[in-house]
């Protein structure tokens, strides 16, 4: 009996849908992919509901005619390729002919499109691989395509859509990628009828500063290289602008995005000895290859590219970098002017050398037992130097002091990191970098719930340069900021602070704030998490007291105290163990 089937071709292309479309975001990246193949000078984006209800891309390119656009939507229809030489010369963004079809098979798309010589244009509307309507359309020259309800016919696939916070930063990531890398294009991007980005036709280091804000300005740094195996333009980050995230990292291939791990490594290379570990390089480097030496057909996605001389490129990569930052003099500092001096046994005025004295105790036996050797030569030390030895021998009063001092001190500080005190019959080590994440973070969720917080008004009320998709964020958290005391206004561009929680000083207010808000942080999902649970997380670790803060004796019992208050006091809001107890027979054990 037979059991081995072909599969039917809508099987098929949902199949080979999940290499291509996994997200919302991939479907901008093939559509606006196609739109730059279509020589298009303007290009409008309009997603709603982060992608997951709409994608809608509109170009002014060259358009289709009726045929082509019914051929469009089948695997591996594409005008790039005729033979399979041109694998090897491709300059396109697509070539393979698997985009429209991958998209059609699992959503709802409708196309409008007309070439410049036509009178009418074309229209066609395509559900789960089947044309349902077609006819003819008013659309100016170019292309209109809507694709709703993405994975609507497979649920697996679209129960595993993160939230929408997560997924419009997915889109934002592409959207990025592809503007960086066709400065000349004019783009406007509209989330849910607000305007996020309005970038006009410009050259590279413009389109930079009107994605990321005109403060990267002062940051960047022009880097240029001509080679016969590689051309190589764009900028680097001054290592001063380093971020903990990656989010400003963007490497092109021939006007292409990719990830290179093995050409990241020559720039983070680059910078040794210029940055710590914790922080990241930020680029925006272009190179120009030959395309008969480089091989992109490795993935669907086309993010990955095989180089034939990939040891020289990282060679000239990394030495193109090192080389502008030293242009730019941004080498790691050194204090030529510091006079200090070399403390030596040297007699500079008798120009003899003024070697130390060694006196030996004529009474010391070394063959003698620790516990029978005379004590009286120690005294002797003591008082010889005018030690008052009776402090350590005599009597019991330096004792008392310093028992005294513990017993009203109750805790102190070990290592600006841990708070040590006392605790019945046993020692707490206490993490108060993880017991004020506790603290703040308790204090926080009451307060949303409550709306008690009380709030201080700032001397200087902040302000913070905010793009539309700040702003976003903003508008979908402010009543949460607003019950934990901060006190915002949003005008235009500016988020003006005003007041915000009491403890605080202005700087941790406005790198808290502005973190918070950055869409660069939403990396992992927050559905299992409520909104204020979220944030009140975010905070507690924004602003509480880091490990090497010196803490007041005060301040040490605050925190002690208010910590055996909590409700949950064992493991901070990231569960990790907050503190640790030794008991009596722990430390005998330890000394024995």
């Amino acid at each position: 009996m037979d059991v081995i089937k072909i599969l039917p071709e809508n099987i098929a292309n949902q199949i080979a849908a999940g290499e291509v479309i996994q997200r919302p975001a991939s479907v901008l990246k093939e559509l606006i992919e196609n739109s730059i193949d279509a020589k298009a000078s303007y290009i409008q984006i309009i997603i709603k509901d982060s992608g997951k209800t709409l994608v809608k891309i509109i170009d002014d390119g060259v358009g289709m005619s009726k045929n082509d656009l019914r051929v469009s939507f089948r695997r591996h229809s594409t005008s790039k390729l005729k033979s399979s030489k041109d694998l090897f010369k491709i300059k396109t963004k697509g070539f393979r002919g698997e985009a429209l079809s991958s998209i059609s098979s699992i959503s709802e798309i409708e196309i409008h499109t007309k070439q410049s010589k036509q009178k009418l244009g074309n229209m066609i509307i395509i559900h789960g691989n089947k044309i349902d309507e077609e006819g003819v359309s008013s659309i100016e020259k170019g292309t209109s395509i809507n694709v709703k309800k993405i994975f609507y016919n497979v649920p697996a696939r679209r129960n595993f859509l993160k939230s929408n916070n997560v997924e419009l930063k997915k889109i934002i990531d592409e959207f990025h990628r592809l503007a960086l890398s066709h400065p000349e294009i004019k783009f406007t991007f509209h989330h849910n009828n607000t305007e996020i980005f309005d970038l006009l036709s410009s050259k590279i280091k413009n389109r930079i500063c009107s994605i990321f804000g005109n403060k990267i300005n002062e940051s960047l740094v022009p880097i240029k290289e001509r080679t016969s195996v590689a051309n190589i333009d764009g900028y680097i980050v001054k290592p001063d602008f380093a971020k903990k995230t990656r989010g400003h990292q963007f490497l092109f291939v021939n006007n292409r995005f990719i990830k290179s791990p093995f050409l990241h490594h020559a720039v983070v290379s680059a910078y040794e000895g210029l940055l710590s570990d914790k922080f990241h390089p930020g680029y925006f480097i272009f190179l120009s290859v030959d395309p008969s030496k480089i091989d992109i057909n490795i993935h669907p996605t086309k993010t990955e590219v095989k180089f034939e001389e990939d040891q020289s490129i990282f060679a000239i990569l990394k030495s193109s970098i090192k080389h502008s930052l030293g242009v730019f003099q941004i080498t790691p500092s050194i204090d030529f002017d510091n006079n200090s001096i070399i403390e030596t046994p040297y007699d500079f005025n008798n120009k003899k050398p003024n070697y130390p004295t060694l006196e030996i105790d004529s009474k010391f036996n070394p063959f003698l037992k620790p516990e029978t050797q005379d004590i009286n030569s120690s005294i002797d030390f003591f008082e010889k130097n005018n030690l008052k030895a009776d402090l350590f021998y005599k009597n019991n009063d330096f004792n008392k002091k310093v028992l005294n001092f513990i017993e009203s001190q109750k805790v102190f500080q070990l290592f600006s990191k841990y708070i040590v005190s006392p605790l019945k019959s046993s020692l707490i080590l206490i993490n108060q970098n993880r017991a004020h994440q506790r603290i703040l973070y308790e204090r926080f969720l009451s307060g949303i719930t409550s709306r008690k917080i009380n709030s201080q008004n700032l001397v200087f009320p902040i302000e913070l340069d905010f793009k539309n998709l700040s702003q976003i964020i903003f508008k979908e958290n402010s009543e949460i900021l607003k019950s934990l005391g901060f006190k915002m206004q949003l005008i235009k561009n500016q988020l003006i602070i005003s007041g915000a929680p009491e403890g605080f000083s202005q700087n941790q207010i406005m790198d808290s704030i502005e973190n918070l808000l950055d869409i660069n942080n939403l990396e992992s999902d927050i559905n299992s998490l409520s909104q204020a649970d979220y944030i009140a997380k975010y905070l507690a670790k924004s602003l509480s007291i880091k490990s090497g803060m010196i803490l007041k004796i005060e301040e040490q019992k605050s925190l002690v105290d208010d910590l055996f208050a909590c409700k949950e006091n064992l493991l901070c809001p990231f569960n990790r163990k907050i503190f640790i107890t030794f008991d009596e027979k722990e430390i005998e054990k330890k000394i024995n």
